[in-house]
């Protein structure tokens, strides 16, 4: 006999409910929602378990006129309940996964800037060193090196033999070996020294 009493005091909680009773929303508030909040912390962490019954306490107020419950009151909140916590929890791991990915992108931009910027210093130096050849031999060498000249070509234009151009060039890369020791490994990769 009780349950029945509490089946009939239900639909009359939610009928009321439904007629935008907010005394019968205090009542269905106050009597469920410590323990749906222990239900949910089951799953959750309690802060999260905390939020997630009070947006379905929220959206049964919102929608008080409309919604409709088949099972009893108690159930429905439950099983509510429980298909948010699993809702949570799957927000939760995309959230953490898109957190990894972000972080590891920003660390690899961050890496990226990072190489970046030693390319730039390291083109910076390499500018300085040829700069700081002596003029036939920075000639002779950025002729060769970067306009592709054969040394027959840069003979004829610099007006010297072959074997002279053969000899500023390797007096070139001696110096630049000397002045750029740090970026040996790359310039030998970059202009086969």
């Amino acid at each position: 006999m009780k349950n029945n009493n509490s089946f009939k005091l239900e639909k009359e909680l939610l009928s009321c409910l439904n007629n935008g009773d907010r005394k019968a929303f205090d009542f269905i508030f106050y009597k469920y929602y410590k323990p749906l909040c222990a239900y949910a912390y089951r799953f959750l962490v309690l802060s999260d378990a905390e939020e997630t019954v009070q947006d379905l306490l929220l959206w049964l107020w919102k929608n008080h006129e409309t919604f409709i419950i088949h099972s009893t009151l108690s159930s429905y909140l439950f099983h509510s309940v429980y298909l948010r916590c699993l809702s949570r929890i799957e927000q939760n791991t995309v959230k953490k996964r898109a957190d990894t990915l972000y972080w590891q992108g920003s660390y690899n931009e961050i890496s990226y800037d990072m190489e970046n910027f030693q390319v730039e210093e390291m083109l910076q130096q390499i500018h300085k060193a040829i700069e700081h050849l002596p003029e036939s031999y920075r000639k002779a060498f950025v002729m060769h090196r970067f306009k592709n000249c054969s040394y027959k070509d840069i003979a004829e234009q610099l007006n010297v033999s072959s074997k002279t151009v053969d000899y500023r060039i390797q007096q070139a890369l001696k110096l630049l070996r000397d002045d750029l020791k740090e970026y040996f490994h790359i310039l030998l990769f970059i202009c086969v020294i």
